[in-house]
């Protein structure tokens, strides 16, 4: 066997694997189709909920986030609002005091989300709460939120994701960082529970049966808490709900800065991820784990900037090389354009949009890149600016 059948045989590896990668986001989005309410009859009980702001360095968004919550249409006796404050300032604490919120101060010399919520879950019993709702320090609600939770809680479901959706538009990078948000949502939460199988964590707008996590905090050691709060709760067989109509409204990343260390902390915590799934993946399929076995082959995929980018490369370089073989990497081009497509939603298509898109080249050269500067990002806090402030 010469070098040339060696190059073409790992060429044909390398589509094999690529098709799959975007087979895979295909069926999902094709399932997110459609427009189709998730029905929760009226509550027959009001539950009382915990609501969690871990806040890190957060004293510019911290306070007009709160005080918009505490107009929720939900009895206040009912719900407590309480905030991890981790090096926050003494005038911003004392505001924050002034409101009727329970206000924890931590200062941890590696700060991170995990230990916050482990903070808040040692300062409050087992039985205190029905439900725990955790929210970043930017995030904005409907002032129906608890009142929608509440139905799909008291109908018995255990844990819930909310629609997480940017509120913010005004760089070019925040159109992108929000586009790809909802790329995900189709994706890896309606697209995944129109099928049965539970969606995807996403860090914030997360809801949970107030014992459990009580119980199950304590395994959170990682910047990559809804990862792990995914293992646990597909291994014990706990279906993630995604409320499609019940919006969690963020603040995108604004620069490209941002944007770097941001995905450099996510890829570290997918690829941190892989130990387990060669470990775990067999013993799922066998027992029969569907949510789990899925979850474990979604961490597998590369990044769909990273797969796209891939993708053009390898044609490129096979219409150098061999023309009538890039054809089959110009048919995956073409499916996931397709795919994208199917998975962005109509109303983001704007004149913003396609004026962003000229930073696609940039985020994909950032992304390789971040592929070599990994090391330790998942167990370390890794400092996001979104408008001035932090969050974790």
């Amino acid at each position: 066997m010469n070098i040339q059948e060696v190059l073409y045989i790992f060429e044909y590896i390398c589509w094999i694997l690529a098709s799959i990668a975007v087979a895979y986001p295909l069926i999902y989005s094709l399932a997110s189709l459609g427009t189709r309410k998730s029905y929760y009859p009226t509550a027959n009980k009001q539950h009382k909920f915990a609501i969690l702001f871990p806040a890190y360095k957060e004293d510019r968004v911290i306070l007009p986030v709160v005080e918009s919550f505490l107009q929720q249409h939900y009895p206040q006796e009912l719900y407590k609002v309480i905030i991890i404050s981790d090096h926050m300032q003494e005038t911003t604490n004392e505001r924050l005091a002034q409101l009727p919120i329970t206000l924890l101060k931590a200062n941890y010399e590696n700060s991170s989300k995990a230990k916050a919520l482990n903070f808040a879950m040692d300062h409050f019993g087992r039985d205190e709460f029905d439900a725990v709702v955790i929210l970043d320090a930017d995030n904005i609600v409907d002032t129906n939120f608890l009142l929608e939770i509440n139905k799909v809680f008291d109908a018995g479901v255990q844990a819930i994701q909310a629609h997480r959706t940017a509120k913010n538009r005004n760089t070019d990078i925040a159109v992108l960082d929000g586009l790809s948000e909802e790329v995900n949502n189709s994706i890896f939460r309606r697209g995944h529970v129109r099928l049965g199988i539970s969606s995807a964590l996403i860090g914030s707008g997360m809801i949970f049966n107030y014992q459990w996590f009580h119980d199950n905090v304590k395994h959170l050691v990682t910047t990559g808490e809804d990862k792990e709060l995914e293992v646990l709760l597909l291994k014990q067989r706990i279906f993630i709900e995604f409320l499609d109509e019940v919006y969690v409204y963020d603040e995108k990343t604004q620069g490209e800065k941002g944007f770097y260390n941001q995905r450099r902390r996510w890829l570290a915590t997918q690829f941190a991820q892989w130990g387990r799934v060669f470990k775990d993946l067999p013993r799922a399929i066998l027992s029969g784990n569907i949510d789990y076995s899925d979850k474990l082959i979604q961490w597998m995929l590369p990044p769909r900037l990273i797969l796209f980018g891939g993708i053009i490369v390898m044609g490129s370089i096979m219409q150098i090389i061999d023309w009538p073989l890039a054809l089959k990497w110009w048919a995956l081009f073409l499916i996931m354009g397709v795919t994208l497509c199917l998975a962005i939603p109509d109303k983001l298509v704007d004149d913003r949009f396609k004026k962003s898109i000229n930073k696609l080249p940039l985020l994909f050269i950032m992304m390789v890149v971040n592929l070599f500067r990994m090391k330790g990002m998942n167990k370390k806090f890794v400092n996001t600016e979104k408008n001035g402030s932090s969050t974790l």
